[in-house]
Parts: structure tokens; C-alpha cells; sequence
């Protein structure tokens, strides 16, 4: 039997989605909220669904409360968060999402970075964005910049969260 190809696989996966966006911030509103409403765009446009949208401050536990109950929930298949994951001393994100992950993602923090090392160079490393599947269901991190979730959702994210949430639900 030959192998399939990776657009094969993405293919048979796509399917509209249904996902939810929380944003770590300690000063960001729903109406100030750029990063996570370019994500909530990016998501329909895509031809996908959004679930839940939160903001929840820089604080570990109120972070990982936050995402447990929003990929818990009935229905959502991946939750993408912004912000918190730079090196600054109130960006917990990655402290409280990363011990909930079954399995990491380490090429999409990888590839992410590489990315954006092509736009601002070295100061690229300073980016802890991270992704894991948790039980059936895909976590993705990302910058609080609207830049930055504009470059993780056009590079990387639309183009795979039908293949990754096919991959984790297997």
C-alpha cells in the first residue's frame, strides 16, 4: 500500500472546525483586543468556527483554569491562545499551558520562530510559542502582537489545524 501524501492527508482532514480563542492579557478588553479578534477574523474567514472567545489575565493559574475549561468544552476541537509568551517576567503562558499537553508540538514553535526570525531577525528567540495536543484536541500559543498572530495564523495555523485536530483525534 503507498504511503499518503502530507496533501492527501490534509484533504481527507479538512472539514470546517470549531475552535476558541483566549487571550492572556492584564490590559486588553474584548474591544481593545487585537490579537485575539485578528484570530476570531482569521478563523471565519478560514471557513471555520468560533466557539468561545475569553481574556484572562498574566496569571498562571487563571491561565490554565481558563484553557481547561475552554478545550474541555463540548464541541471545541482546538483552542488557540495569544499572548504571555515572550520572556518578560508577567509571561506565564507557556509555565501553565506546556504541563497540560499529552504530547508537544515542538515543530510549531519551531517553525514559528524560523518564520519570524525571517521578519525581525534574531529577536525571534525571545518567543516561547508553543503547541501540544491535550487528550483528542490541539493547543496552539502565540505572540499577544497582532503581527505575530498574524504571522502564526496566515504561515502556519490555517493551513494545518484541519490536519492536526484530524491527527490528534485519532
Amino acid at each position: 500500500m503507498a504511503s499518503e501524501s502530507t496533501q492527501e492527508h490534509r484533504r481527507k482532514a479538512a472539514r470546517p472546525l470549531t475552535l476558541s480563542i483566549l487571550t492572556v492579557s492584564d490590559t486588553r478588553t474584548l474591544e481593545n483586543d487585537l490579537g485575539g479578534q485578528l484570530i476570531a477574523e482569521l478563523i471565519e474567514a478560514s471557513g471555520n468556527n468560533v466557539l468561545h472567545r475569553e481574556i484572562v489575565i498574566d496569571e498562571p493559574h487563571s491561565i490554565r483554569n481558563a484553557a481547561k475549561k475552554m478545550i474541555e468544552a463540548e464541541g471545541c476541537e482546538a483552542l488557540l491562545i495569544t499572548g504571555g509568551t515572550g520572556l518578560a517576567a508577567r509571561d506565564c503562558t507557556p509555565e501553565a499551558i506546556e504541563p497540560l499537553y499529552d504530547a508537544a508540538i515542538p515543530g510549531y514553535g519551531e517553525l514559528f520562530r524560523m518564520l519570524s526570525f525571517a521578519e525581525i531577525g534574531s529577536a525571534s528567540m525571545l518567543s516561547r510559542a508553543s503547541g501540544g495536543r491535550v487528550g483528542k484536541k490541539v493547543i496552539l500559543t502565540m505572540p499577544g502582537s497582532p503581527a505575530g498572530v498574524r504571522l502564526a495564523m496566515e504561515k502556519l495555523i490555517v493551513p494545518e489545524i484541519a490536519h492536526l485536530v484530524h491527527h490528534a483525534g485519532k
